[in-house]
């Protein structure tokens, strides 16, 4: 199964921050124990920008629009647009981004039932660069009761521009050139593919897996290991085991979600959090593990989960974890993910 920005055609030992094979944060494997989010009446009012976590969505990652772009191919704009026209009442199906949406609105329920008033929310923003697909794209919002009340429609510019003004804390794009520009901006962006097999994933709980070095750390020690190997690798991870790594382009989107775990916070513990972080890396456990740890701290930030895989295959790990998105640096890895089911993005 090969990848593109179109079509997506071992074991490892848990750590958490203070060393044990445990978190604070029950994992809720129970989904019963959790009430779903109930249906509202209306659709709730959007947080404020600054305050909300601002997560910008190409819409051809959230609905699924193959075929709408082979015929833009195929007939050119004309017969784009009179094919939009013809189905503007017929409502998209959901792409690989959907479920992770849902999960972000779940999220958004649970928090207005402790905090009626508070704008610390997940706020979507739906991007797209075709005014034509405008009707359709509302209608099929309505159709799967997504609440999303803010658009950018740039005309056929990049969005990437306006990003900032929407004080945006995550981008997802099936374009990578246009990923590569977010990050360039400073902007924590991953690429999205579509992919032929989707796992089931949890309604109630929002689970977001990370990559370590190049994703939530620089990739100095990565650089080490392609230049010099293995053996340099671990002798510099050893040498440096208590030195914090730069952060990598995805730290601030960790930031804003331990923000939000921290409102669930009862006595001291995360209980019934309907957020779940997971680190999962081909780190070991030796010094490269603890290396990892130690900077997750220094920058006071907590993982539910860790895993360090000694380079063995993350797809089976992930297909267990269930996340509703995983972030990775190297297209093998976001690759083997995908194809056991994982919506898997690549963070160029």
């Amino acid at each position: 199964m090969s990848l593109n920005s179109q079509t997506l055609t071992g074991s490892g030992q848990d750590w958490t921050r203070n060393g044990s094979s445990s978190s604070s944060r029950a994992p809720m494997e129970n989904e019963s124990m959790i009430l779903k989010p109930s249906t509202p009446t209306r659709k709730p009012i959007p947080p404020k920008q600054g305050n909300a976590i601002t997560i910008a969505v190409s819409s051809q990652v959230l609905f699924n629009m193959e075929k709408e772009q082979q015929i833009y191919e195929q007939q050119g704009m004309e017969g784009y647009i009179k094919y939009q026209q013809e189905h503007e009442t017929e409502p998209f199906s959901p792409g690989p981004a959907f479920s992770f949406v849902k999960a972000l609105e779940a999220v958004n329920t649970q928090l207005r039932k402790l905090y009626p008033d508070s704008e610390e929310l997940f706020d979507v923003v739906l991007m797209t660069n075709n005014h034509e697909v405008e009707l359709r794209l509302k209608n099929t919002i309505n159709h799967h009761k997504l609440f999303i009340e803010r658009f950018c429609m740039t005309g056929g510019n990049s969005p990437v521009g306006f990003l900032k003004a929407y004080h945006t804390n995550l981008y997802l794009s099936s374009d990578q050139g246009k990923v590569r520009e977010a990050l360039g901006e400073g902007i924590a962006a991953a690429t999205m593919f579509t992919q032929e097999k989707m796992n089931k994933v949890s309604e109630t709980q929002l689970r977001v897996a990370f990559d370590g070095d190049g994703v939530l750390f620089s990739d100095e020690s990565e650089r080490i290991f392609k230049a010099h190997g293995l053996d340099a690798f671990q002798e510099h991870e050893k040498l440096h085991e208590k030195d914090p790594m730069n952060h990598g382009p995805l730290k601030c989107f960790l930031e804003a979600l331990g923000k939000l775990q921290n409102k669930f916070d009862v006595n001291g513990q995360r209980e019934d959090c309907p957020i779940r972080t997971y680190l999962v890396t081909a780190r070991d456990d030796s010094s490269a593990g603890k290396r990892a740890m130690n900077t997750l701290s220094s920058w006071g930030l907590e993982i539910d989960e860790a895993h360090f895989l000694d380079g063995k295959p993350k797809g089976p790990l992930l297909e267990k974890i269930r996340p509703h998105i995983f972030f990775d640096d190297q297209m093998r890895h976001v690759e083997g993910a995908a194809e056991k089911g994982t919506v898997a993005c690549h963070v160029p």
